[in-house]
């Protein structure tokens, strides 16, 4: 919001600078100054709780990177997983059962908070579909589970695995457009942070929440977490 104030601000200034270049060319008048008149379509009235909260339902659905690691370290620390490994299961359904239990999870807490709170308590107006954000929301959960479990397969402990965490998930909170604007970094983190699943799933909560799009808006960025979840997987 602060960085839309400042691009407003540019855009009238430079407004100006094209009117005094014109008028300098004719009889040297001095034009009047030119107002831009700002229409903000979603929360008018710019209140910080409205896309705060939104924000911060975003912001939830990092835990299921934490909650897949650790449940992961977990048995292995104790020797649950060897014992998984002899049953008659493939590392694959391994993995999935830790992917699906764990994003269930955060998903209902996920859908609870913009329904009862953001939508009920707050009374923030949302401009799309509910389902179809949860379902965006279902398949970011599955591309942040899975590199929750590859991390967990490097560290040799918890503590190890949560100093990886805050490496891995300070970048993807910052970067990918949700605390600041990707416009306003370098191109070339842009198009690193491109890899990253939180920068597809903000693009789709701000589509969907906030300017009312449907799934032939989004539908690139589904097709994104679902090709960077099953690339986590397959090693």
């Amino acid at each position: 919001m602060s960085q839309a104030f400042v691009g407003s601000s540019d855009i009238q200034q430079m407004a100006m600078d094209e009117v005094n270049e014109f008028t300098q060319r004719g009889k040297g008048t001095t034009p009047a100054a030119i107002g831009l008149a700002l229409r903000a379509r979603f929360n008018p009235n710019l209140e910080q709780a409205w896309f705060g909260s939104l924000m911060e339902i975003i912001n939830v659905t990092m835990l299921s990177i934490i909650l897949t690691g650790a449940a992961l370290i977990r048995e292995r620390e104790h020797g649950t997983i060897e014992h998984l490994l002899v049953m008659p299961v493939t590392p694959a359904e391994i993995m999935l059962a830790k992917v699906w239990s764990m994003g269930t999870v955060v998903l209902l807490a996920a859908g609870l908070s913009l329904v009862f709170v953001v939508q009920g308590l707050i009374r923030v107006p949302i401009e799309g579909s509910v389902s179809l954000f949860l379902v965006g929301t279902a398949q970011h959960l599955f591309a942040t589970t899975s590199p929750g479990i590859f991390m967990a397969t490097q560290a040799n402990s918890m503590p190890q695995f949560g100093i990886l965490a805050v490496l891995v998930m300070m970048p993807l909170q910052l970067l990918s457009g949700n605390a600041t604007r990707r416009e306003s970094t370098p191109d070339f983190i842009q198009n690193l942070m491109l890899i990253a699943p939180t920068t597809h799933f903000v693009a789709i909560g701000q589509a969907i929440l906030f300017r009312g799009a449907g799934f032939a808006v989004v539908w690139p960025s589904f097709v994104a977490l679902l090709l960077i979840g099953g690339a986590f997987l397959l090693p």
